[in-house]
């Protein structure tokens, strides 16, 4: 099963040039989690400050009682051994084959033996439907299958916690929605704590349990999906619609000015609204159900009444639709105890009542 990340007042700062500031929020264990935001707001850079890669200024990333952060090296890399990373372009050695890129960390961090090292890697090359590109070099296949690879990478040390850093991009749609499938359908088989950033919107609307967004340096909101999907703030409306009015602009935020104008032209600020909430992907037949599915009910549930009413319609729509065994019923009856986060920590997963979340 995967394990909860605790993120505490995360800060970082390229020089004088802050990314982002006080960032704080949980991701559930074993729960698939997205992170959106416009393109410049540091959502790789996060990545990169879970595993322990960059060094935030202020802050804290518990894992296990690990803090990525401001542990001795030696605990982070050891806690490091737990998580997959797949990155945007699948980061393969072009000199390699496929079955060598993907056997590279258990050769590096492990002293299995080759056959047992053939098993686990063409084990995890099926999984990600590349059986018999095992020899190719990355240079002879396409990115789609590049990325497979990236991701069957990860997977070789069995690891609790999955990182993917916009795996849609260069990806045709109907190559994305494979992903997207192939994503869920490996939470549903290794009950691993995912989270992905992304730009894509069908990916957002279809695999998460959980979404956040960051923008203005800031985490705008961290919580469950239906949250950030019914959300009317107005860069979260603007950035589900794909539309140009609101705070987004083309090289960064627009001011004040700007924002007046548009509100106050026709059908300016509230024209359009974020998308009509979708079903969220279940496993491909003869998977087994997710097991992240349950404990996200019982969480969610027992935070109802801290949701914004919009998003807690549609929880509830959601789930007097559909039947968890030994779940509570759609009003949070049979003792809901399942709030996010650890007592006395300040990650309480949350939607924030403004866009500044982080404040």
């Amino acid at each position: 099963m995967g394990i909860e990340v605790v993120v505490e007042g995360l800060t970082k700062s390229f020089g004088r040039q802050q990314i982002w500031r006080d960032v704080s929020l949980t991701l559930p264990a074993g729960e698939v989690s997205v992170m959106l935001g416009p393109s410049g707001t540091g959502k790789t850079v996060f990545l990169k400050s879970l595993i322990g890669l960059l060094k935030p200024e202020h802050g804290r990333v518990l894992i296990d009682g690990v803090d990525m952060v401001n542990s001795p090296e030696r605990d982070i890399y050891e806690t490091r051994k737990k998580f997959g990373l797949m990155f945007q372009d699948g980061a393969l050695f072009g000199s390699m084959s496929l079955f060598d890129n993907i056997a590279f960390p258990l050769r590096e961090h492990t002293r299995k033996k080759e056959s047992e090292i053939r098993r686990i890697v063409m084990e995890r090359i099926e999984v990600v439907g590349l059986l018999g590109a095992e020899g190719k070099l990355p240079g002879e296949i396409s990115g789609g299958m590049r990325k497979r690879a990236g991701l069957a990478r990860a997977l070789v040390l069995d690891p609790q916690i999955i990182l993917c850093d916009e795996p849609d991009s260069g990806l045709d749609p109907v190559r994305t929605a494979y992903l997207s499938q192939l994503l869920i359908d490996l939470n549903a088989q290794i009950d691993a704590t995912m989270l992905i950033v992304t730009h894509n919107l069908d990916i957002a609307a279809t695999v998460p349990d959980n979404m956040g967004m960051l923008f203005r340096r800031e985490l705008v909101t961290f919580g469950p999906r239906e949250v950030l999907l019914t959300s009317e703030e107005p860069v979260v409306a603007q950035f589900l619609a794909g539309r140009r009015e609101g705070p987004i602009g083309m090289s960064e935020e627009k001011d004040a000015a700007t924002l007046a104008a548009e509100a106050a032209a026709p059908g300016g600020a509230d024209a359009d609204r974020p998308r009509e909430i979708v079903p969220q992907l279940e496993p491909s037949p003869g998977l087994p159900p997710r097991r992240a599915v349950a404990r996200r009910r019982e969480r969610v549930l027992g935070m109802l009444d801290r949701l914004p009413a919009a998003a807690r319609a549609a929880i509830e729509r959601t789930y007097a639709t559909s039947g968890t065994p030994g779940a509570p019923n759609a009003t949070g009856a049979s003792g809901t105890s399942g709030a996010p986060g650890t007592p006395g920590t300040p990650t309480d997963t949350l939607p924030l009542p403004s866009p500044r979340g982080g404040a």
